[in-house]
């Protein structure tokens, strides 16, 4: 009887030691299972892509297609004028509708053929996230260097502010332009992420591009790299015409580096608050302390007359008080004290999705501006 007992018990024991092994599998294989999960933005299996990690996402390079010389020409009706939408840094900007209906952006420049230049394409077309313009391709044929993009049909976001659709009656709300900035923001700090590091040097509003959806998209990232080398010390030879995005030592130095994108994208939450170039805005001072600038009118209590009218109605008192610190921290002279990417994207998703939830269940036109001592003020 006894050695019957301790023979069901010692079953027993085992048996419980065995659901206790299948239980910890079946948990690692599911917390495995999460944490290399696909995100929706960039595909990739590396759980380092979660913002807020200080892992690196090592770019898996791939080859870059290589367009034909008479496709692209046929794309653009032999480069038609009536096919030019633009003129970038890169050269002569066309849309194109290829042969398999896919509608491309074409940069053209003329330049000798580089094996440097199909390297950089590698490198840069590899790069696949919801919010960077992919780049698809090259072409390096008859004294011409050919960079072909996706085309993303609204267009740049300072069109949308200040250029020709500025009085068309469909407005941005304030909702809209935080999921803006947040889209941008993450295309920024995905590339920051990248191993090798990739650090955009020209992000502007006109480089903020938005798709049929009004998806935020970045453009022209690494794009400087195709033109030279600017990360030596010294000055610039190049003025650029929009020098209001670039950091103080970006423009004493030539030094750029991820928190110089980080101030870039300050102004560029500047112009998306106020709908005006930031050129106007500081009256072609560009060596304007844009802190002590912001700082000033929300001391003089004057700070309503920076945002863009069309916002009124639209925002919370706290939002509008959030985005605008937010906005002041990235510009701070100081690089150090500048935010990463990554948290400035973690801000603008807390920012954004109480003012969401706010604005919800108050109603749009509750919150008004109100001028004078204080910057808002609830209507009653």
């Amino acid at each position: 009887m006894s050695k019957t007992l301790a023979a069901i018990l010692g079953g027993a024991a085992g048996a419980v030691a065995f659901v206790g092994v299948l239980v910890i599998i079946i948990w690692f294989c599911f917390f495995h299972a999460r944490s290399v999960s696909r995100t929706s933005e960039t595909g990739s299996s590396d759980p380092s892509v979660q913002f807020g990690r200080t892992a690196g996402v090592e770019l898996a390079l791939r080859d870059a297609r290589r367009f034909d010389i008479e496709e692209l020409s046929l794309a653009t009706k032999n480069f038609s004028d009536k096919s030019l939408i633009g003129q970038g840094k890169f050269g002569e900007v066309y849309k194109g509708l290829l042969h398999d209906g896919m509608l491309v952006a074409i940069k053209r420049r003329s330049a000798a053929p580089s094996q440097d230049f199909i390297e950089e394409v590698r490198y840069l077309s590899s790069i696949q996230h919801r919010n960077i313009v992919t780049l698809l391709g090259y072409c390096q044929e008859s004294g011409q260097q050919i960079l072909v993009y996706e085309y993303i049909p609204n267009g740049s976001v300072s069109i949308h502010l200040y250029g020709a659709g500025q009085d068309s009656p469909e407005k941005l709300e304030f909702k809209h332009r935080l999921s803006i900035a947040l889209g941008a923001a993450k295309g920024l700090a995905h590339i920051h992420s990248l191993i090798p590091r990739l650090i955009h040097k020209d992000f502007k509003t006109a480089n903020v591009l938005v798709d049929e959806n009004f998806i935020a998209k970045v453009a022209d990232a690494g794009l400087r790299n195709f033109l030279g080398r600017m990360d030596i010390a010294g000055p610039s030879s190049e003025v650029p015409v929009d020098e209001v995005f670039l950091s103080p030592e970006v423009r004493e130095f030539g030094r750029f580096s991820e928190k110089s994108d980080v101030y870039s994208f300050g102004v560029f939450l500047l112009e998306l608050v106020s709908g005006r170039a930031a050129m106007d805005l500081l009256s072609s001072n560009i060596n304007q302390n844009l802190v002590e600038w912001v700082q000033n009118y929300q001391e003089s209590g004057n700070i309503a007359s920076i945002i863009d009218q069309r916002l009124v109605n639209s925002f919370t008192t706290e939002g509008m008080e959030e985005f605008i610190a937010l906005l002041v921290h990235c510009v701070d002279p100081s690089s150090e004290r500048r935010p990463a990417m990554s948290n400035v994207v973690i801000e603008l998703d807390r920012i954004l999705e109480k003012e969401m939830s706010l604005t919800t269940i108050m109603g749009e036109g509750t919150p008004v501006v109100t001028l004078g001592s204080q910057l808002f003020r609830f209507s009653k």
